[in-house]
């Protein structure tokens, strides 16, 4: 049976409902409600002061304040045109909750987040047919609640769930990049994932393992409350010549199970990242944030899920199945910061 033809977007502006706006969602929502869509921002904890002031985002690229319509409930919002999820992929149990008031049989869905997994959640609950990835190659941090900071990069690589791009993926990269948001349509998502999983499993990882014991769980030492030091951040892992090379080993782990699957990403990734990460001002990973936070982990869909495909193909990755072992320990054992 042929696929159904996808809906072209040709309305200069969208009705735009964002699902998670944190640093990621309220960024990329932000640049587009300053395009001239009617963006609606779903929020808990940042709602009174989002609907007071909007969002205020200091960035390289110039600073700029935005203001979303703002609901609690996505039956407030409705069917929307396209749905921008930017959860944690920790939430992702949500989806049946928040998704359905907002999506339509037109509505496109778009997942942000990190990591495997996440359309394959999405297309259990609607048509594959409307999913779309997003790989984001951005630096950002949530400062305060409506504050953005914008550091560096804000890349997104598209790209269809199900099958090659369509007219409706180039519609939405041109939003994108009328928005200010550099952004372009792969052929591939899932090789796309990967190419980014190369920079964010050794980056996100090893940032939290290192604080938490990577020798000490070998060692056996590492116990309920175990104190840990802070977490590294992007220029120290890259400064100290045994986490470099730990950050290497990685990547190339990463590639190889890409690799063994058939997706051919390529070896360069590892310079390419290496390259673009260096010069940027210390940047604490989104996982890192998590962790000193007391936050939930994204391990499910950053970690254990590549790890399974990698199994899965016959590649063996030493490297990534320990810093699974780190982070699992880590999870369950919840170790806190030394005064």
């Amino acid at each position: 049976m042929a696929r159904p033809a996808s809906r072209r977007l040709l309305a200069n502006t969208l009705k735009i409902g964002v699902v998670g706006c944190g640093a990621l969602g309220s960024y990329y929502g932000g640049r587009l409600c300053q395009a001239g869509h009617q963006v609606h921002f779903l929020l808990r904890s940042d709602y009174e002061v989002v609907r007071r002031q909007g969002v205020r985002v200091s960035s390289p690229a110039g600073d700029f304040r935005a203001r979303p319509r703002c609901a609690r409930h996505p039956e407030e919002i409705g069917p929307c045109d396209w749905v921008i999820i930017g959860l944690k992929t920790t939430a992702n149990a949500e989806f049946a909750r928040l998704l359905p008031p907002l999506v339509g049989p037109h509505t496109a869905i778009l997942t942000l987040q990190n990591g495997l997994g996440n359309e394959e959640a999405l297309a259990r609950l609607f048509s594959p047919e409307q999913i779309l990835g997003g790989l984001c190659f951005v630096c950002l941090n949530r400062t305060e609640p409506g504050v953005i900071r914008h550091l560096a990069h804000g890349r997104i690589v598209l790209g269809e769930y199900c099958g090659w791009p369509e007219p409706r993926t180039q519609d939405f990269a041109s939003y994108f990049r009328h928005a200010g948001v550099p952004c372009e349509v792969t052929e591939t998502l899932a090789r796309a994932h990967w190419e980014k999983l190369v920079w964010n499993i050794p980056f996100n990882g090893l940032g939290v393992a290192s604080a938490a014991g990577w020798d000490a769980v070998d060692s056996g030492v590492m116990s309920a409350g175990t104190p840990v030091g802070p977490c590294l951040a992007t220029d120290q892992l890259l400064s100290d010549t045994r986490w470099h090379a730990l950050v290497r080993e990685l990547m190339r782990e990463v590639i190889a199970a890409a690799n063994g699957q058939g997706l051919s990403v390529s070896t360069e990734w590892e310079d390419r990242h290496i390259a673009l990460t260096a010069p940027m001002e210390r940047y604490v990973a989104s996982t890192l944030v998590d962790f000193e936070r007391g936050q939930p982990l994204e391990l499910e869909a950053l970690f254990l899920e590549p790890l399974r495909r990698a199994k899965a193909v016959g590649i063996a990755t030493p490297r990534l199945e320990k810093l699974c072992h780190v982070l699992s320990v880590i999870r369950r054992l919840g170790p806190i910061y030394a005064d």
